[in-house]
């Protein structure tokens, strides 16, 4: 073996010890950037020349030390154990503000709810019924009517603005799933022609990895890396991403919570072909934005806003029909609904004025208030709007106090899960300084290989044979 191989071996020493150094300065420079995977250079020994001959040359040492890459230490396992809780995570959280939120502007049970509202509105013709011929108590309930009408008008008109904007957010949500996919069909391509080079892309990687994230907590986007390094992410079992081709979805469906008609997510190369979107903040969306006969919670409600006010003016109107007014005619409709349109929004107070008010029963006489004690009563009935109105807060409350418990557990596990990916993937200060110091230890070990080497031969070759001149 030549003498000059001592040397060569040094060297590679403090190649690797210099690439070691270089490494831990990238991860120490990147240890709170967002997605970064810590690294390490990979290293294997340099075996020695195969040497062949009648005589044996005895044990011969290797050749140093070969860098055989920067490795990413992350896990492909909790990478996506990451990204499925945040698919989960993003679905409930979605449903659980969209519900909280409804059910806080419902304002019950509080004296600005509906409930409050009918409560005093019955109060009134109870009042009247005891004072039939009370001016104030006749003009209370005609106003009280039609604070009443447009309480429940204006609660619609809330319903339907958040639906309005839940629709715009799931817009906004597809966009940014198809800009997020175009910029991982991008770095597909520069992965796999820098691995194909033989270069590293561990940098590329993390940010495809970080957008793979954002796919998976805003469309329930799952993904699988390839032989070739790309990855393919899927939504509903449908290619979104493959190698460097991003495909875009696109959301179509009604523009008006009154249409009561789905939403349909398809490709927008294939607009006949349906996506499934079971999860994230998207599906999410959907769920909230679903007609009421798919329990849809704005639907449902801006429902339960049309049963209140048809079942107030069929309810009011059959009973008031049933009395006199003072002057002796038959009592007519109190309410009226307009001929089109949602219920809640045309409801309107029929009669002209406190005389057409029928508060006596027939043939009772001017002074009777029969009929208005009865329509006092009409809240305490078993299909009374007070009763369909309770009813659906009920239902709401135990709707949303579930959703907002799977949306605690959801995010619970996706803080778990993420927490389970940086202790392994994190950047950790105190490890990265002790890697320093064995590499910079490493390094002056090579260079004082390498000077014993080189002092080694300048005796052998400038003074080998001057002992004894």
């Amino acid at each position: 073996m030549s003498t000059f191989s001592g040397l060569t071996a040094a060297a590679s020493g403090l190649a690797a010890a210099r690439r070691g150094m270089d490494v831990v300065g990238q991860n120490i420079a990147n240890q709170t950037t967002e997605g970064y995977t810590r690294q390490r250079v990979t290293t294997s020994s340099v075996a020695a020349i195969a040497q062949t001959g009648r005589f044996s040359t005895g044990a011969v040492p290797g050749h140093g030390v070969s860098i055989d890459g920067v490795a990413r230490l992350g896990d492909a396992l909790l990478d996506a154990r990451v990204r499925d809780t945040l698919a989960a995570s993003g679905f409930w959280s979605t449903r659980a503000v969209a519900a909280t939120a409804v059910e806080a502007s419902l304002a019950e049970p509080t004296e600005n709810g509906l409930a409050a509202r009918l409560s005093a509105f019955w109060a009134g013709w109870q009042d009247l019924a005891n004072t039939p011929d009370s001016g104030a108590a006749a003009a209370s309930v005609l106003e009280s009517a039609k604070e009443l009408a447009a309480h429940i008008a204006g609660g619609y008109r809330s319903v339907a603005a958040r639906w309005n904007d839940a629709r715009a957010g799931a817009e906004r949500t597809v966009a940014q799933v198809n800009a997020a996919a175009d910029q991982i069909a991008v770095l597909n391509r520069d992965i796999r022609d820098a691995l194909a080079s033989g270069r590293s892309a561990n940098e590329l990687i993390d940010q495809r990895g970080v957008l793979a994230q954002t796919v998976a907590r805003l469309a329930g986007g799952t993904a699988g890396v390839e032989k070739d390094g790309t990855m393919t992410v899927r939504i509903g079992g449908n290619a979104l991403v493959a190698g460097d081709d991003a495909r875009h979805l696109v959301l179509s469906g009604p523009t008006t919570l009154e249409a009561g008609q789905r939403f349909a997510l398809v490709w927008e190369s294939a607009p006949d072909l349906p996506v499934s979107v079971d999860g994230g903040e998207l599906g999410g969306s959907l769920s909230v934005l679903a007609p009421a006969a798919d329990d849809g919670v704005l639907a449902r409600i801006a429902a339960t806003y049309d049963r209140v006010a048809t079942s107030l003016a069929e309810a009011l109107n059959t009973q008031h029909r049933a009395g006199v007014t003072s002057a002796g005619q038959p009592g007519g409709d109190f309410f009226s609904l307009a001929a089109s349109g949602p219920p809640a929004l045309g409801l309107q107070i029929a009669i002209g004025g406190a005389s057409d008010l029928a508060l006596a029963a027939p043939g009772a006489g001017a002074k009777d208030a029969t009929n208005a004690d009865l329509i006092s009563r009409i809240g305490l009935d078993a299909g009374s709007p007070d009763a369909v109105w309770a009813d659906q807060v009920a239902r709401l409350g135990v709707a949303t106090a579930a959703d907002v418990q799977r949306a605690k557990v959801a995010e619970s596990t996706a803080i778990a899960a993420a927490g389970a990916q940086q202790s392994v993937a994190a950047v950790d200060g105190d490890e990265e300084t002790v890697s320093l110091l064995t590499y910079q230890t490493a390094y002056q070990a090579a260079a004082r290989a390498m000077t014993a080497v080189d002092e080694a031969l300048d005796v052998l070759i400038n003074r080998t044979g001057v002992v004894g001149r």
